[in-house]
């Protein structure tokens, strides 16, 4: 059975709001980025959870994460995000990155 919990939806930081604030409100990336952020909060369960082993270590160092969720976007396209709560009651889902599948791969070292 599929846990269903609302959530918050913030990004990890400044630079990355930023770069989704200034993506063209046509695109279709920022078309994407919206579904997906409707749906993380809808659901912040809705992705699909990275094993803790494969969680990159700059992201764990940079936003000190436990737990890395994968949103698949349209034509490739990959949204990471991680998963806390603040509070008992409370569940925030962290835009962290956003990216085409060949920088997904890379990120993720499935390309050598």
């Amino acid at each position: 059975m599929k846990i269903i919990r609302p959530s918050k939806v913030v990004f990890a930081d400044d630079k990355i709001e930023k770069s989704f604030l200034e993506l063209d409100e046509m695109s279709e990336i920022k078309k994407f980025i919206k579904r997906a952020i409707n749906d993380i909060k809808a659901n912040a369960f809705c992705g699909i959870q990275i094993p803790k082993r494969l969680i990159p270590k700059e992201y764990i160092k940079k936003y000190r994460i436990r737990n890395l969720w994968k949103y698949d976007l349209p034509d490739g396209w990959r949204l990471l995000y991680s998963i806390t709560t603040p509070t008992k009651v409370e569940i925030l889902s962290i835009i962290i990155e956003w990216f085409n599948h060949k920088e997904y791969e890379r990120k993720f070292k499935y390309l050598l």
